[in-house]
């Protein structure tokens, strides 16, 4: 039977980085393959093991996420030429509204921006700001630069593509007030104390830390909310969900599908809308 030794995890995460796949996907394939190899608990793989790893995660995870651990491993498997151990993933339908426990509504928004500014932390204050007026990446925020906010547009370079986005002016003009008096005069806006840029896990505790006193879900608040929300702010006006692809950097429509649904209630509103119904 085979087995995955170290060396084998290894040649796979030399061969993501040859792929010039991104820190964060390297990092996501190797806590799934490791998490699967310590579940075999020194047992050999044939295709009824990964079967019966498939089984588990199903009865463990949501769909979404069993499918994410399964194209892993799917991966790791076409790299070292195991084609027969590859297992289906799960068949999910698209859903075509969110929960209301996970939408991060525009009112909540203003929410956390107040309690940011009452607890006088004007970084994180900007930060949201930033991430929601251009539908950035939270990986992507180090390229908001003060050169940037000075041209009022930032290249994005992530995941192997290169993208502009442009910043809206209000958004630069608040940017260069906090820039000025932060003392910054080159590199990103936004640094920890020692300078470096702000990373997924700083950004994330920092809004957690505003739930409580905004009012808000800790479901709600993350990064990749934000973007979410300036998703479907932008559809809601626009209605164009190509060039809504373009901005976000999608490089498939279908992608950008998911970041425009919105909750059943609104959904429920938009049908009663269309007098099909005599009372």
């Amino acid at each position: 039977m085979k087995t995955i030794t170290n060396d084998l995890v290894k040649n796979f995460k030399m061969y993501l980085h040859e792929k010039e796949k991104s820190d964060n996907t390297i990092e996501k394939y190797m806590r799934d393959i490791l998490f699967f190899r310590k579940w075999l608990g020194g047992r050999g793989i044939d295709k009824s093991v990964v079967l019966e790893y498939k089984r588990v995660l199903c009865e463990k995870y949501a769909p979404a996420s069993t499918n994410s651990m399964l194209s892993s491993l799917n991966a790791l498997f076409v790299f070292l030429d195991w084609q027969d151990l590859k297992v289906k993933i799960l068949k999910i339908q698209r859903q075509i509204f969110i929960g209301k426990d996970k939408e991060l509504t525009k009112a909540e928004y203003e929410r956390l921006l107040t309690a940011a500014k009452s607890k006088r932390n004007e970084r994180l204050y900007c930060l949201i700001q930033t991430i929601a007026s251009t539908g950035i990446r939270i990986s992507e925020l180090k390229f908001i630069t003060a050169v940037a906010v000075n041209s009022g547009q930032a290249t994005i370079n992530c995941k192997g593509k290169v993208r502009q986005v442009f910043l809206p002016k209000q958004l630069c003009k608040m940017l260069k007030a906090y820039i000025k008096r932060q003392n910054i005069k080159s590199g990103s806006v936004f640094i920890t104390k020692s300078g470096k840029p702000l990373d997924r896990s700083n950004v994330w505790k920092m809004l957690k830390a505003l739930c409580v006193s905004a009012g808000v879900s800790e479901n709600k608040v993350f990064p990749h909310n934000l973007r979410h929300l300036f998703a479907r702010t932008y559809y809601s006006i626009q209605k164009d969900i190509v060039r809504l692809a373009d901005i976000l950097g999608h490089s498939s429509v279908n992608t950008t599908r998911i970041y425009t649904v919105e909750t059943g209630e609104i959904h429920r509103l938009q049908i009663q809308k269309l007098g099909l119904l005599r009372c």
